[in-house]
């Protein structure tokens, strides 16, 4: 059952509801037109988790317009990626916006507290693939789950992510990171027994062809238990960790 159903129907059962309110929360318009977006206003209903704004390709007042139809209807917090410095300062002006420069996330409203099954690792190969892990893993926390960051464990120096076995083996996922050859998804699928999910990054010399081969290696992963997301697809990764780290028993 979906989080945000679960939570009103609970609601309902403490007496903390009645069941006109529950009924009206439930009956909320499918969407609303404003022109440029037809802003979902029923997926936290449907799929537990408010709809995510990508930033890339809109204005600062587009950005705002679809903020400010979400934040009328309750929904918080209202996270957008891939949200430029530029637009972040302008749609900073009207609401209060939390800016993550390195992953070009902006997140309005509180954050949940973790009401996940366990922990989400974040482990990157190097430096230079945190900013898609930061994407991953703001997206993981803002969607009400408990994240461990373990940066700069690629298989150059493979002793660095042995030493961390402890952390590892506690988690429900793990989302390994990194670009290159894009070998350390393997490796720690090979180590784990949850899942794990691989994300390529663009980072890498000519050949490393901005991510794909990071891809490919990823994709012809020999270690059971390892699904890939696209190039440099943090955002994905965060999600599709989330929905695994919710998942409930069905009788």
């Amino acid at each position: 059952m979906k989080h945000m159903t679960k939570t009103i129907l609970e609601a309902v059962q403490r007496g903390e509801m009645t069941v006109d309110e529950a009924l009206l929360k439930l009956k909320t318009e499918p969407y609303r037109d404003i022109g440029y977006a037809k802003v979902d206003l029923h997926r936290p209903i449907r799929q537990g988790a408010a709809e995510v704004i990508y930033g890339a390709g809109k204005t600062p007042e587009q950005i705002s317009g679809i903020v400010q139809t979400m934040a009328d209807q309750g929904q918080e917090p209202i996270l957008i990626t891939r949200l430029s410095p530029e637009s972040a300062a302008q749609i900073g002006t009207r609401f209060p916006l939390s800016y993550h420069a390195d992953a070009k996330i902006g997140i309005i409203g509180t954050l949940p507290e973790p009401n996940g099954i366990g922990k989400i690792v974040v482990a990157t190969g190097g430096t230079s693939d945190i900013p898609i892990a930061e994407e991953a893993a703001l997206t993981a926390t803002a969607l009400g789950n408990e994240v461990i960051r373990l940066y700069d464990v690629g298989v150059a120096g493979v002793h660095r992510l042995l030493s961390q076995m402890d952390v590892l083996m506690e988690a429900s996922v793990v989302i390994a990171i990194a670009g290159m050859e894009g070998a350390l998804a393997s490796v720690i699928g090979g180590l784990v027994d949850c899942p794990v999910i691989a994300v390529p990054t663009s980072v890498g010399y000519g050949a490393s062809f901005q991510g794909l081969s990071a891809l490919l290696s990823m994709l012809n992963s020999c270690a059971s238990g390892v699904s890939v997301v696209n190039i440099d697809n943090g955002f994905g990764a965060g999600y599709f960790a989330s929905m695994i780290n919710h998942m409930e028993g069905k009788s």
